[in-house]
């Protein structure tokens, strides 16, 4: 299916990229229709990017790209080390992360809100990506404020 629109945006290496590309989804989701769930895709890209700029070379390029469709939204995450990075599926004997613990949730976060997931080999290191369906359209009732579906 062609994309509807595609944002880029490069990045800096440090954790300012994340508000950054926060924002960048934000405004995407926003001007273009039907919409993904802005608050999920803004969660799991700022896990992303904030992996990419904790686990890569400091100063290594880091684009964000969002891809607006008719059925919802994909974000990948785009860095210059070409080792994929932690397990995207789910394993059986998984052991859940420490709550406590700083580090281990976001890739469990991805997998568990994103519709689809995964890595893919670029020509400069790695793509990091997650799909998130069209969120249902406000119902407006004749005469009405629109109502969010049950």
């Amino acid at each position: 299916m062609p994309d509807a629109s595609a944002w880029r945006l490069a990045l800096p290496h440090t954790a300012a990229a994340v508000p950054m590309a926060r924002a960048l989804v934000r405004t995407a989701l926003t001007d273009t229709g039907p919409h993904a769930d802005r608050d999920t895709a803004e969660l799991l890209t700022a896990e992303l990017v904030a992996n990419a700029v904790e686990h890569t070379t400091a100063g290594a390029p880091i684009e964000l790209v969002v891809r607006t469709r008719a059925d919802g939204c994909r974000v990948e995450v785009h860095d210059g080390d070409p080792r994929p990075p932690g397990e995207l599926t789910a394993r059986p004997h998984e052991e859940h992360p420490d709550p406590w613990q700083e580090h281990g949730r976001g890739l469990m976060l991805l997998r568990a809100l994103s519709s689809a997931c995964g890595h893919r080999p670029t020509e400069r290191g790695k793509a990091v990506w997650f799909t998130l369906p069209a969120a249902a359209a406000a119902v407006r009732p004749r005469g009405g404020r629109p109502e969010r579906p049950v």
